[in-house]
């Protein structure tokens, strides 16, 4: 399953959306989920997923359109990458209750890419959007080698 979390009217806040459509268009039979990342209605969709790769915005002071992988069954998300969420309870604290509950999924991957601009507006940045392509590509990569583990066994493999 891939979700694609944010709001297409908050500028950067869109590129999860924007990712998944993309997705969704490359691998029809996959299930794509857009979000608007309440944490509570994420825990649902996620709780009988195996796997789940989920893609938002981020702002952690890093450059504009950097692409962070973060693998939510062995780090911690850090809850200050999603401090403009409207939603008092999101991506990273979802996350973390879930793990609290013993409820994430087996494989959760979560790719942030950093945001620039989350005022209103339609428009993503031109940083924003030129990682777009990029974080596509990682996740038709590890879309492909992650559904050769099946869950409960091990891989080992760099990620750069």
């Amino acid at each position: 399953m891939l979700i694609g979390v944010g709001n297409i009217y908050r500028c950067d806040d869109g590129v999860g959306i924007v990712v998944a459509r993309r997705i969704r268009d490359r691998l029809p039979a996959l299930s794509v989920v857009e979000s608007a990342g309440e944490g509570a209605k994420l825990i649902d969709r996620w709780q009988s997923a195996d796997l789940v790769i989920l893609v938002d915005a981020v702002r952690s002071g890093s450059t504009p359109g950097r692409v962070h992988r973060l693998d939510a069954r062995t780090e911690r998300i850090p809850s200050d990458f999603f401090n403009y969420s409207t939603h008092a309870f999101s991506v990273a604290e979802a996350v973390e209750l879930s793990r609290a509950l013993d409820m994430l999924p087996a494989q959760l991957v979560i790719y942030g890419i950093e945001g620039r601009n989350f005022s209103a507006g339609s428009e993503i940045s031109a940083e924003v959007a030129a990682a777009v392509d990029d974080v596509c590509r990682k996740i038709l990569v590890e879309l492909s080698e992650l559904e050769k583990v099946k869950p409960g066994e091990t891989q080992e493999k760099s990620h750069a």
